[in-house]
Parts: structure tokens; sequence; C-alpha cells
């Protein structure tokens, strides 16, 4: 069976760890790290995941190897979802039915696949605390239908079975090699071994038994299998006695007259008045939310590496042979090629090495990550590299190393013993810092010849060894002779002979033809708008327009600005606000926020962002908004606290706060219960620096009753407007703010939009995800900017209200109700190519001074035959999460669009943008009166306050550099070439038909189109 392992990613600051993919022609492999940026690289190279059966995860269990991991699961769970579904609606259809799928949280569709149907399993292997990891994250994974297996391996498990090898399927045999450091025995509390999900929870946990370990370990595989594996219903309803009902969370109960069932408004558990004692019904919790807290674990030392081998292949069978001895044609033809012995006609045994020829050892390989020097020595004790049975067949062994490993002595001494063995290496020492996301830096240095201002090119070398972030000097840094370094796209081909093919190396991004390839008429547009800037009449409007602006050198620094998921050119959200004398901010942190911080700033400014860092805010569990926090944290904590600080005891609090707060710096995480609650939990397995963190949870405010949100620190309040005036001023001082307003929003429970108010009265706001909301609005009174998501544009109304997101139009909404000066529009859909183009005549003379009309109708008469025409939208802001929804009419309306708001708030379908006329484009009426200035964001962008409204006048160049229309993508070399080059890419006609219609991210697939989402989605795609 033809097979090969092909590096997917080397270290870079895109995809710090590095992936490798074995494939056979029926299953798909990830070996190595599964970091942040893994998925998001795999799209970039159209990496398929539909046959991926097993991941092997290297080295320790640390963030930095499987950061990336819950949001491939996420992704590979959806897609099998999807893939049952489209199966279940053909077999349907066959039989002349329909079938229904239901759609899980997050908007994920899940469907119960029959007795006689197979799930998909993925099987996750790697070192101990594994298991405890995803358990973590109960409260905000969960899928239905695709069962996940994790195999622990530990030096405890490694159970005296010799060298046989520790796992196999009917593709390879498998040897995992745990290698703790030299001189420290693993202090990990937990035993582990190959744990079946499957078998656990059908298990019983009683506390009779005489082994915790094992309890704790049945405990996390129940958890872990209930993920991704349970039958439990949204829609489900149980019966409680209403005494016993847990709150939060919705009740209902039947009405005995009709039937129905209605909401129950009457008293509640824990209330002042006296309980009924009736029947209600409630949603059953999922089955992770029972769980409070996990077994106690502690970090793991151990690195795991592997030996892989395909399993040996049969000799040739000779018909000649068999036929001279009599066998009979036929069926034992095909027993003797399977290797069972067969009755001639004659009646002798005929045995299968009679007419096989001799059969070949299967090719195999070895991965091997050595984190730091004190793993060499372990590793070479190993028996498996004296063993033939075990060595026999491998012909490479790849090597993940940690800063400075390449140099060690005792391990030079082995790669060169061993030269008969290919040595492929792969480290920050010995790897450039390269552009790895091709698309999304072809699409920034694209955006930088717009505006350079604002756009940055994305920081990377393509030549200086070893990278700013490792810790090993130049003088070092060169791979001793016997390796050689790997590249992103190199193969090492299996079979028929172990081989190390260069053919499909992926090179760096060739950014002069980038610039090359950038039309000359977007360049002369970007160059009128520029010359604009600086003419005498609008420097005076810009003058008036800004006049008692705060802020204006406040830095808006917009990191990741898709939903969901990340795509090729927009990564998940986050956004950094950089706050002259008060510090930086970080709102939300989806994964790979921090390999988008070293692509934006160079090592040296990386390092004082780093410093700068006050607060980081999540404003819900949803897994694109918040994966990125722990690495973004370590690496605070490294900066910050290399030296170690000694941590202040709080046995004297709360009198001790200030002194708490002034003793170090402390790096403010604020958010709901339960997201301190997971990092938390994940700091058992790993030091990442939460000790230091000042972990504040948020109440909601109710600005109708005038209260504002409570902070607090544990059990603890603390606040910046406390009767305590040190502890005030102690607050202030550690995270730089004046006051911070947060308000439950409709989106998910515990979703939260917040308001940051600075010394100097700046203010910001920011969204999150949500429906238009009131109760923000009122929070954000006289902000100076607000940041909002805008995911759907206005013709996807439906697709707003069902999935609990905002149109652009709503957003502006917002803006305009809380009186906002600036609006940043970002989180923008990944399936749809429009974005927003904001228009407010860049600036020029406002047509009119006419007052707001409150009698405005909802639909303005279009004239069809005008570009000029408006439609004006009705935007609907939540009172709050539960209430009725106040219409705002605003002059904000939408042009190019054939339906009408109403007929596109009853179509929940998404529309084509291919199918559409004219790009939707939102005006504001008389901006001058309204001084308002709208941004739409784009990853890597980084505006000043002051510069927003510079902003607006570079549309024409987007607009050209974007059209929907354009007809030419050769000129953009984004780095997809390679993935064609694979050995299996040119072997049939279909697997060339798959890439180019049926890959979810092949380079020229409809869908890949449809995930770019926004002006920067186009730029592949825009001569195309």
């Amino acid at each position: 069976m033809h097979s090969y392992v092909q590096f997917i990613t080397t270290p870079t600051a895109d995809t710090p760890g590095t992936t490798l993919l074995l494939h056979f022609d029926n299953k798909r492999y990830y070996i190595g790290n599964v970091a942040e940026g893994t998925q998001r690289a795999g799209i970039q190279r159209g990496v398929r995941l539909s046959k991926l059966s097993d991941v092997f995860i290297t080295g320790r269990t640390e963030w930095a190897n499987i950061g990336g991991l819950m949001s491939m699961i996420l992704t590979l769970a959806d897609r099998t979802s999807s893939s049952e579904i489209s199966r279940m609606h053909h077999r349907a259809a066959k039989k002349g039915s329909t079938i229904g799928g239901r759609e899980g949280n997050d908007g994920a569709s899940t469907v119960e696949v029959d007795s006689s149907g197979t799930k998909h399993t993925l099987t996750i292997h790697g070192g101990l605390n594994l298991t405890h990891t995803l358990a973590t994250a109960r409260r905000f994974v969960f899928r239905h239908g695709m069962p996940v297996v994790v195999h622990e391996y530990g030096s405890e498990t490694e159970n005296g079975n010799g060298l046989a090898a520790t796992w196999s399927d009917n593709n390879i045999n498998v040897w995992a090699m745990p290698i703790p450091p030299e001189g420290a025995r693993d202090i990990q509390g937990q035993t582990s071994g190959d744990l079946n999900l499957e078998a656990a929870v059908d298990s019983p946990i009683t506390s009779s038994s005489n082994d915790k370990n094992a309890c704790d370990k049945q405990i996390r595989e129940a958890v872990v299998s209930d993920m991704f594996n349970s039958g439990w219903r949204l829609d489900a309803l149980v019966e409680v006695p209403l005494s016993q009902v847990r709150l939060p969370g919705a009740i209902f109960i039947r009405n005995s007259e009709t039937g129905h069932i209605d909401k129950y408004e009457g008293p509640l558990p824990g209330s002042a008045a006296p309980v009924p004692d009736i029947t209600v019904l409630m949603r059953q919790p999922w089955p992770g939310a029972l769980i409070e807290s996990l077994p106690p674990t502690s970090p793991s030392k151990e690195a795991v590496s592997y030996i892989i081998r395909n399993h040996p292949q049969r000799g040739r069978f000779d018909p000649v042979k068999a036929k001279q001895l009599k066998v009979e044609p036929g069926r034992k033809y095909a027993e003797l090629t399977m290797g069972k012995s067969v009755e001639a006609l004659d009646g002798s045994i005929v045995t299968p090495d009679m007419v096989l020829s001799k059969s070949k050892d299967g090719g195999g390989f070895a991965v091997v990550e050595l984190p730091s020097v004190e793993y060499v020595k372990g590793l070479l004790r190993r028996q498996e590299w004296k063993s033939e049975e075990v060595m026999k067949g491998v012909g490479a062994i790849i090597w993940i190393l940690g800063d400075g490993v390449s140099q060690d002595h005792d391990l030079r001494t082995f790669v060169n013993a061993t030269g008969h063995l290919k040595h492929i290496l792969s480290s920050r020492d010995h790897a450039p810092n390269y552009l790895a996301l091709d698309s999304a830096a072809s699409a920034a240095i694209q955006l930088h010849l717009i505006y350079p201002t604002c756009f940055p090119i994305p920081d990377h070398d393509n030549v200086t060894l070893p990278q700013h972030q490792a810790k090993t000097s130049p003088a070092t840094a060169k791979p001793p002779i016997s390796f050689v370094t790997a590249q992103r796209g190199q193969i090492v081909q299996l079979e028929p002979a172990v081989e190390l093919l260069d053919h499909a190396i992926v090179p760096p991004l060739n950014t002069a033809k980038t610039v090359q390839g950038t039309p000359e008429k977007v360049l002369r547009l970007a160059r009128d708008a520029e010359a604009g800037l600086s003419s005498v009449g609008y420097v005076e409007k810009l003058r008036k327009r800004q006049r008692g602006l705060l802020g204006n050198d406040v830095e808006i620094i917009t990191l990741g600005t898709g939903s969901a998921s990340p795509s090729k050119y927009r990564n998940v959200s986050a956004t950094l606000i950089r706050v002259p004398g008060a510090g930086s901010y970080l709102l939300d942190c989806g994964e790979n926020t921090l390999g988008q911080l070293k692509r934006v700033f160079p090592h040296s400014q990386f390092k004082e962002v780093l410093r700068d860092l006050k607060m980081i805010w999540i404003s819900h569990l949803h897994a694109d908004h918040h994966l990125g926090t722990v690495s973004v944290i370590k690496a605070w904590y490294n900066e910050v606290h290399q030296n170690g600080t000694p941590t202040i005891s709080d046995s004297s609090m709360p009198a001790n706060i200030p002194n708490i707060l002034r003793h170090g710096q402390k790096l403010s995480v604020i958010s709901a219960a339960e997201m301190i609650n997971w990092l938390v939990e994940y700091s058992s397995v790993e030091d990442f620096g939460y000790d230091k963190l000042l972990p504040l949870t948020i109440g909601t405010a109710k600005p109708r009753e005038g209260l504002g949100s409570k902070l607090t620190w544990g059990n603890l309040p603390v606040g910046f407007k406390t009767e305590d005036q040190a502890l005030n001023a102690a607050m202030t001082a550690a995270t730089g703010l004046a006051d911070i307003q947060a308000v439950d929003v409709d989106h998910c429970v515990g979703a939260k939009a917040v308001s940051l108010t600075f010394p100097t009265g700046f203010k910001l706001s920011y969204s999150g995800d949500c429906r238009p909301s009131k109760g923000f609005a009122k929070i954000g009174k006289g902000s100076t900017v607000l940041l909002h998501e805008a995911t759907f544009d206005d013709e996807l109304h439906g697709d707003a209200l069902a999935k609990k997101h905002s149109t652009t139009s709503e957003a502006l909404g917002v803006g305009i109700a809380m009186g906002a000066r600036r609006i940043v529009l970002t989180h923008f859909s990944q399936r749809y190519q429009k974005i927003p183009v904001i228009n407010d005549a860049g600036g020029d003379e406002p047509d009119s001074e006419d007052e707001e009309d409150p009698n405005i109708p909802d639909v303005g008469e279009a004239n069809e035959a005008s570009t000029a025409s408006l439609e004006t939208t009705r935007v609907a802001v939540r009172d709050d999460v539960m209430g009725d929804e106040v219409d705002l009419v605003r002059r904000v309306s939408t042009r190019g669009s054939s339906e009408t708001p109403d007929r596109r708030a009853n179509s929940s379908s998404p529309i084509d943008p291919q199918q559409k006329g004219e790009r939707a484009v939102v005006n504001l009426e008389n901006p001058a009166k309204t001084d308002l200035a709208v941004a739409v964001a784009f990853d890597y962008m980084r505006v000043r306050v002051g510069e927003i409204a510079n902003l607006q006048r570079f549309t024409p160049a987007l607009l050209e550099l974007f059209k929907e229309n354009a007809t030419d993508d050769k000129s953009i070399n984004d780095g997809t070439q390679g993935v064609k080059n694979t050995p299996d890419a040119k072997r049939t006609k279909k697997n060339q038909h798959d890439r180019t219609n049926g890959s979810p991210e092949g380079k020229k697939s409809k869908t890949s189109r449809r995930h770019s989402g926004s002006v920067g989605s186009d730029l592949a795609l825009q001569n195309s």
C-alpha cells in the first residue's frame, strides 16, 4: 500500500510546532505536535481531515504541543457529522423518505448513526495528563457521534511486555517511548495506560474501589466520552420536582388545560416566597456540566517519542508454481495469498511459502521529541534502538528538538553511529521564521501597499538562524553534518523503500511576486487617497471631525477578525488595545493569538507588548474566543517573571489585597467563572503562570436599576468604586482602568459585552458575539470607540437571527445608540465572500442637515435604475437578553440588495454571494452631524483612534483590489502549489477532481471561497 510521511509544519511564529502527516490510501495519521495554528496550516496546505483516524502527540503534555488539538477535534467532528447526514439523506432518498438532523450547541449538526452504520472514531495517543487536559474543556467542547479514544503512555505503563509493539492497526505497528528527564523522577500522580472510553462509561464508579488512581482515571475517561459521544439532546425535557431544580436554568410546566408546554413564572427555590410542591420540566444538563471538578493531577515531565513501522509486505503470488503443485485456481489461490495453507488436487498440503516470493519488511521511521538536553541520555538508553526486531525496516529518524539540543555531544555521537539512517531535524535553531500562512501574508502585503500606515507587513525572516525566539546562540546554530534540515512539504517515502523526497517542498512566499501582481489601478487609487489626506480641505474637515476626540493615540490591533474557526485569510477572534500610559489589553484571545502578535510586532516590540499587557477579557466560552489564552499567559509569564517573583501569601486577605496587587506585576483575566475554573484546572497540568494572574469574575450590570457590574477575586469583592480607597487605587494601578462594566448579551450562556473606562476619560466598548443589545448601548454610552461584531451582511439577516449574531447595520445601530465616535467592525463570517462597505462620502460635506425623522418607513422606495437608491433598515436593539426588541430607526441604510429587510429576516438559508448582482453597501447619512467614522477590520491591522476616519478614504482602492468579478489569481503566490506535488497528487483524475471541487480546503474549491468571508478573502481570488 502506498505510504509516506510529509511535513505539514516546521516551527515558525504561525506554526510553533512540527506536524507530520502519515498517509495511507485508506487512512491518515497526524504525528508530532498539534500546536495552535496547526489546523490553519492544514487548510493552507490543502490537508483534508476526513480520513484522519489517529493523532500521535510527541513530547510532553503541554499547551505548546496540544494547543490546536481541541479545535481540530471540533472541526473533524462537525465534518464527520455533516458527511453522515449527507449519507443518511442519500439513503433516505433512495427509499423515498426524508430524514432530519438535529442542531447541537454552537449550531453544529448532530445525527444518530443507526446500528448498521459505523461511527468515525478518533484515537489520540500521547503522554500522561492528556485525558485530563481534554476533560478540562468539558464546559465548552461538546459534539455528538464521534467517539474519542485516548491512549496515554508513561514509564509506569511499561509493564514488562518486552519489546512488543505498544499499539497497532491494519497499517502500522507503533512503539511508544516515554522518556523522563535525566535526574528527575516523574511526579505525576496518576497511573495511566490504554484508555477505553466506552468501557469506562459502562464500568461502575464505586467508592469501594481500592485504587483511587483507577477511579480517577474512570472519571476522566467518562467525561471525555460524554464530550464527544453522549446521547444527550438539547431539546429533551425531563420531569423534576421544583424543590430539586438546580439554577440557573429555564423551567417549563405543562398546561393542564391545553397540554402545551409553557414557561414557568412562579416562585423559585431560594426565593423568599414558598415553593409549590409541583413537578416541572427542565432541559437535562449535558453530562459535562454535572462534573463540578476533576480529580487532582500534577505536571508530568515525561516526553513521548515513537517508532512507527509498516506491516511486512507479503511476497508476490506465483500462479505458475501453484499450477505445478496442482492447486485448484480460484478460492485456494486467494487463501494462499492471505497466508493460509491449502490442500492440492493430489491431496498434498501446499503452504504459502511454496508459492509466494520472499516477504519484505515494512518501511518505518521514528519521531523523537527532546524538549531539552536532559532527555538525551534517557532516549539513548532505550532498548528499542538495539533490537533488530524493532528496527528492521526503519530507515529514518525525524528529530523534533528544543533549543540547543542538536549540539549535545551524546546525541551527535548517536547520529553519527547510525549513519545508515536518514536524520531529519526540525528545530527553531535550524528552521527560519518564514511566512507559513502564505495566503494571509499575501493579503497583508497587498493591504500594506494600499495604506502602509495601518497595514504592516507580517514580521518574518527567511534567513536568520536561530530564530529570535530561540535561546540558542547564533554561533552554535549550524546543524551537525549528519542532519538534513526539515522543510515544509518534504516527504519521507516509506514504500517501496525509505527515501527522502524534495520535489514537494513548498518554497517561502515570493513576496516580490505578490507585490508585482498588485493591479496598477489599485495602487493608483491608493496613491490618490493618500494624497488626499494632506489636502487643505480634508485636513480642516478632519480637524473639525476630531474635535474633542479622546484617545487619539490609542492603538487598535485587530489580530483575528474571523468567526467560528480559522480560515486561510482570517484568524479567530482577538483584538489588542494599546493605551499610552495605561497598558495593553486583549479583547478575546482565540487560537494562535500569540502567533498573530509575533507577526504584527518585531521581536523587540513583541517583548514590550508582553511587558505592558495588563488584561485579557474573554467574552464567552466558545472555543474560537479563548483557546489562545494559555499560550499568551505563558509568554507573558516567561517575559515578566522569567527570574521568578515570590508570590505573597493571600492568607491575610482581604486586608492584604492592596499589598498583593502592588507586589509584582499581575495580569488580569476577567471573564465568567467557568473560564477562570478552566484555567485553574489546566494549571495542574502545566505551570503556565496562573499564580501570577489576577483572575476576576464579573457580574452583569443592570443599567435600568442603576447597578453596576461587580468584580470578585475568588469569593472576595474588589473593584474601582468601592468604599476602600486603597483598594480602588491598587486596582487602577494593577489594571490601568478606572472602571469596567459588562452586561449579558444574547448569544450563549454567559456571553457578555464589556465597556472599559480609563482614567483619562477614554472609553472603549466591545460586543463579543451577540445580537444587538440595548443594555450594551447603555453601559457603552459616551464611548469613543465601539468594537462590534458584524458576522453577517444585511442580506443574511435571517442567519444572524438564527445564529445569534449581528448584521452590519445592527452593529452600526448599537454604535449610534451609545453615541460612539468611532466604530470598528470585526468577526466576519468565514463562509461568505462579501464584506460590508461603509460609505460616508469619505468625509465630504453632508447632503443635508435634516433632523432625524422618527417616521422613516421600514422600507424606502427603491429606485432600481439608480445606484444611489437607498433602503432604510430598522435596526433592532435588544432591551436585554430575554426582553423585547426595541426598534431604533436610524440613518443607517443598505444598498445593493434585491430583498427587503422583511424578506431577509424570514430567510434562514445562506444566500450564495455569487448570485447577488451588487455588493451590499451600508450608507451613513449626515456623517458630519453624527461625527461617526467606521472602519472594517482586517487581520494584522494597526490603526490609531485618530486614524480611523482616514481609513474610509481608501475604500475605492480596497474595492478595486477585492472586486468579485476579478478573473486571474496567478499573481498571488500563496504557497498552496506544493500540496499538488505529493506522491499521490497525480495518481487519478478523481483525486484531481476532489481537490478542485470537493475539498473543503482545496485552493480552487467553491467551499474554500466561501470560507473567506471578508475583503481579505478575495486576495488570492482577486484576478481569478
